[in-house]
């Protein structure tokens, strides 16, 4: 499992942490839950893969 900081608005982490409340989560589960909700199938297109930058393989 990767570590990574996330700096959010102050707002966005208080609707972020209500939300987890609310559906009996913690807010890092909540996020987790929302970023796979946001790139799972749901009939959308999927979207296109951002290629590396120049250099990287």
């Amino acid at each position: 499992m990767i570590r990574f900081t996330l700096r959010i608005p102050d707002d966005l982490y208080a609707r972020l942490t209500a939300a987890a409340e609310a559906e009996h989560r913690s807010a890092n589960a909540q996020m987790l839950h929302l970023i796979e909700k946001g790139l799972s199938d749901d009939g959308r297109s999927a979207p296109e893969a951002v290629p590396p930058p120049a250099g990287h393989p």
